[in-house]
């Protein structure tokens, strides 16, 4: 589904993304218009059931944002979009608030570096998992988050978080894009040219971001 600042791919069965991503240029780190006065809201594209804002409710779980509010300031119909329950997952709240949220802040600031990166993130579901209210959203036991940059030089980066309580380094959380893919079974990034994509998916140093 493509939204005015992302396009996702929706489960239907576990009334979760699939994937969301998102084109974020230094353009779009910033602007007027904020997420005050914006509610959560059921996005009516998908079939019943689906998640809902009573599902979060004494849940223990944040509505965690998958493309966040801080990458959507720069347009009003941006900034509802990124409301809708396709773009949320039941979320730590130390998690959301804390080192996922500072992943958020890592990513502007790279856009604003070097001019626009792109991103692509998502649940990571098992078959054990729990579900919360009465249209049974499923709880990611993680979440991953992988980064393209073309400018100076093209680079890529993955992350995974597990889903609970803590605080660490962001080195901590940092594999490649290869990994990322091992997991989830996705291929990120395919419209790069072959060699390009085999060489920065391969890699991942946080001290070149």
């Amino acid at each position: 589904m493509r939204r005015t600042g992302y396009t996702t791919c929706y489960n239907a069965h576990y009334r979760l993304p699939y994937w969301t991503a998102w084109h974020l240029t230094a353009a779009h780190t910033t602007g007027p218009h904020k997420r005050k006065g914006v509610s959560f809201s059921e996005d009516e594209d998908v079939p019943f059931p689906r998640a809902t804002n009573s599902d979060y409710m004494r849940s223990g779980y944040d509505r965690g944002h998958m493309c966040p509010s801080g990458d959507n300031k720069w347009d009003r119909k941006a900034q509802q979009d990124c409301f809708l329950f396709t773009n949320m997952c039941p979320q730590s709240h130390n998690l959301n608030g804390g080192d996922w949220n500072d992943l958020e802040m890592a990513c502007r600031r790279w856009a604003k570096k070097y001019g626009e990166v792109y991103i692509v993130c998502g649940p990571m579901v098992d078959a054990k998992h729990r579900t919360i209210g009465r249209n049974r959203v499923a709880v990611p036991y993680a979440f991953y988050k992988v980064v393209l940059r073309m400018s100076p030089s093209p680079r890529a980066i993955g992350f995974v978080y597990e889903n609970e309580d803590g605080h660490r380094p962001m080195s901590d959380y940092v594999l490649t894009v290869d990994d990322v893919e091992r997991l989830t079974g996705i291929d990120f990034f395919p419209s790069l040219p072959d060699n390009i994509e085999s060489r920065i998916e391969a890699q991942a140093d946080l001290s070149e971001w």
